[in-house]
This record gives structure tokens, sequence and C-alpha cells, in this order.
């Protein structure tokens, strides 16, 4: 395995720290990073938020957070090493109130030595990105630093524009990094190496052979207690403008020059370039029952907690294939997989197979997360015996065996990425820019709202707009039917 650069000496601030993304994504990532070997030789982590906490309080909070969500057991030399480099300061950073929080940064850097880097995570509500960057401005801190920003960056193309004006009056754009974490994910940058590295796929990636594209990312989980956040967002502007529209880019981007991060984002920008607005029409909008009564919401909101979108890429490449982007809350299963359905041959031989059957198309499946992360392949195959019969058939590669090695996961990824100064997998201004102006209309008169009972796949309507054809739902999943009515008790 090639060696993995580890960054210079850092200081690494959380604001937020002792939030809900802290405490099940960072301070877990952090904690394996340095297991790994994969954190700088010298560095401090200083957590921030308004709520009281001393250097032990913050250190028993980040234990507990390694214990419930990291794969690593935080006891014995490695963790109290990494222990003995966290510190905390309760304080409201701001441009008007900032002493706190620098004092403690300059401990940490004297504790480091030398002139460390500084990386800045801002695990805040959106609103408070641009209070803090300011505040970072002025007081100095901003020099050697790189500042990651959580999604969502803006809620539509005028608050896009107002927050980014803000953060780049203070930072230069090689400081921003607007983080996505499904950019992190081992499948997602697969992507790249499945197309463009293999005679089998690239050539037939494309209108000519692909029938239509399907982004599916449901989400057992409701709101929690994130009513505040999700009352003002909504699925729209959550998962599809940010997540979902990503993986679209990296489905549908030209090759690139190289791997190098300027000529990705590139290739990047000009698939949302490319793509046609979103109409109305295009999007069904639903939300589960039982949504009004959740802690914090409005009982008139019409926030969606579901969203199925219709897309189009006006490219030479995809000219007339749509994507079919679909994710929400309270459903059957938690999922991120992407379908690419293949068009059916111009004559068939098999005259008996029905043009609509269970299965309709041979695909591909990209599964970007949990314990099934990997690549399959579902076409027909001959079934034994003496006539010709025709079933589904699968190939399957996953990243957990095949390679002897366990991932690094999503957030792990960026984090280092963003140490080692690496921005290929985060996103870029004028990318979201564009993404905005692509459901300006939507945001400006949505569709009308479709309830859905907590436990099923969306609204009907989500059905009727991909019909004749039909999400990938793992319980319509052809090859598993046929395994399941083969079992011994079936």
């Amino acid at each position: 395995m090639p060696a993995v650069p580890r960054g210079d000496d850092h200081v690494i601030v959380i604001f937020g720290a002792n939030g809900d993304l802290s405490r099940r994504k960072l301070v877990p990532a952090l904690f394996h990073l340095f297991v790994e070997g994969l954190m700088p030789e010298r560095f401090r982590v200083v957590g921030n938020s308004r709520s009281g906490m001393t250097d032990a309080e913050f250190r028993e909070f980040a234990r507990d957070a390694v214990r419930e969500f990291s794969r690593c057991d935080p006891s014995g030399d490695a963790w109290d090493e990494f222990a003995a480099r966290l510190s905390y300061v309760s304080h409201d950073f701001g441009p008007e109130s900032s002493e706190p929080v620098r004092d403690a940064i300059e401990r940490a850097e004297r504790d480091v030595g030398g002139s460390p880097r500084r990386l800045f995570y801002l695990s805040v509500p959106p609103g408070a990105f641009a209070t803090i960057t300011e505040g970072l401005a002025k007081t100095g801190l901003t020099d050697r630093a790189r500042v990651v920003y959580e999604k969502p960056f803006g809620t539509d193309l005028e608050s896009f524009h107002a927050l980014d004006a803000a953060v780049s009056s203070a930072l230069d754009e090689s400081q921003i990094y607007r983080i996505d974490h499904y950019m992190g994910k081992e499948t997602v940058q697969n992507i790249l190496a499945l197309r463009f590295a293999n005679g089998m796929f690239e050539p037939v990636w494309n209108r000519l052979h692909i029938d239509h594209v399907q982004i599916d990312v449901p989400e057992t989980l409701g709101i929690g207690t994130r009513a505040g956040f999700y009352e003002r967002t909504g699925a729209l502007r959550d998962m599809v403008v940010t997540h979902l529209f990503q993986v679209l880019s990296f489905i549908a981007m030209e090759p690139p020059v190289s791997l190098r991060p300027k000529a990705l984002i590139d290739e990047k920008a000009k698939v949302f370039e490319s793509m046609a607005p979103i109409r109305c029409e295009d999007v069904v909008r639903g939300q589960y029952d039982g949504y009004l009564d959740e802690d914090g919401v409005d009982p008139r909101s019409e926030t969606e907690t579901f969203v199925a979108v219709r897309a189009f890429v006006d490219n030479w490449r995809w000219e007339g294939v749509p994507f079919y982007l679909r994710t929400g809350k309270r459903m059957p299963e938690q999922r991120s997989v992407v379908t690419l359905a293949f068009r059916r041959p111009p004559s068939r031989m098999f005259r008996d197979l029905p043009e609509h059957s269970e299965f309709d198309h041979d695909y591909l499946a990209l599964e970007l997360g949990g314990p099934s992360e990997g690549v399959s392949a579902t076409f027909l195959a001959k079934l034994p015996g003496p006539t010709i019969e025709l079933w589904p058939a699968r190939m399957e590669f996953r990243y957990e065996g095949s390679f002897g090695s366990h991932l690094i996961e999503a957030y792990e990824r960026l984090i280092h990425d963003a140490i080692i100064g690496d921005p290929s997998l985060f996103t870029r201004a004028d990318g979201i820019a564009r993404t905005w102006e692509i459901v300006a209309d939507v945001l400006r008169d949505p569709p009308p709202l479709h309830r859905y009972p907590q436990g099923a796949w969306g609204p009907q309507a989500a059905h009727e707009l991909i019909a004749p054809q039909q999400w990938r739902l793992p319980d319509r999943d052809p090859v598993a039917a046929r395994r399941a009515a083969a079992a011994p008790d079936a």
C-alpha cells in the first residue's frame, strides 16, 4: 500500500463540540485516525461550545462517544495519549467576544510547538457560520487555517450568496472546505475507478446503453431532536441539494484530465451547469404521519420529510436519461444505493419474458454504505435444467473482506483530507450556487405535500413519478425473492 501523508502539525478546533455530530462522528473519527497513524505527529484538539464543561469532562464525553460509535476501544496507552491532547473551552465565540477561545488555541499551539496549522470544524447550525467566521478573521486566527463548514451551505440561492460573501471576505477559497460526508464514502470514490479504469463499463456509461439512473437514500429514523433545524430545511434542502446532487455529479461527470483536485471539481461543476432546472411537476413531496406531533414542530408545518425528484443532465452523454432521486425519513430500511438500469436489447429471442415483469432491466448497483458497501451486477441467466428458463442472477463485490482491510469511514477520510489540504472531495462555491439555481423554482412554489404512513416507501405519487419503471425496493428485489422462495421453510 502507498504511504499515506499525515499532514503538518495541527491545532484542531471543534465548534459545537458537545453536539450530536461531534459525539457520533467527529471525535470517533479523530481517535480512529490517531490509532491508524494518520494524524499529524503533533496535534491538539480544542472543543468549544456554550455549555460548561471541564477538560476532564470533555475527555469523558469523548471516551463515551468513542465507546458507543467507534470500532476502536478507548483504553490503554493509545487512548491515554489521545485524551491528553484534548481540551475544552466554554464560550459563545464571535467577533465581539473571542478571547477565551483565542487563549485556548494559543495554549494548544504552545503545547504543539512551532507554528502549527489550524483546522476549524464548524459543527454548528448554519446560522452561526458567518458569525464564527467573522470572529476568526477579527482575532487573526485565519492565518495558517482551514475551515470546514457542515451542510447545508445556505438554504436557497439568496442565502447562499450572502453566506458566501461573508465567508469569502474572511478566507481565501483554498481555506474553505464545504463538507459533504457522502463524498467520503469508499464506493462514491470507487465510481471513478469503476467507470474510467475498466473497459467493460466506460463504453456503456451513456444514454445509448443506460435507460435510467436511481439514487436512493431512505432512512428509518425520524427527525429526533433536530426539529429546529429540520423545520427550516426539509428533505429537499437537507439531502437532495447537498448529498444526492453530489453523488449524481460523480455518476454523470465526464472523464477528468487527471485525479488532481481542480480537475475533479471542474468536471463536477460542469455536470451542475448541464442540469436542467427542476420543474415542480418533477418533484413529489411527502410528510410522514406523526411528524406534526414531534417536539418543536409547527402543528401546521408544510415541511417535507420525503422527496422524490426526476432530474435531467442536458448534455450529449445523458440526453433523455432520467435521474430519479429519492430520500425520506421513517421508511422501512436504511440504504444508500445508486442503480444504473441498462436498456433492454432491441430484439429478444426469449419472447416469454413479459415486457414489464419483476425483472425489467439488467442493472449495476452501487451500495454506498453499511455492511454491504460495494458493487453488484444483476442480469438474466438460464436456470439449470432441460428447458430454457431465465431468472435473475447476481455478481457481487464487497469491500469488507475483499482486500483484507477495514474501511476508513467517510468523516475520517474527509477530516484527513482537510488536514493534508486535499479539497478533491469537497464542494466549490460555483457548484453549490448552481445547485440552488436548479431547485429555485421548486423552493419558490413547492408542489403539494402528500402524507405517508411511517414504515412505508413514501406516498403513492412517488411510484407514479417513476412509472412505468419501479424503484428498486429491497422487498421487491427479484434475486432475494427467488432465494426466499427456494428456502427450505418456504
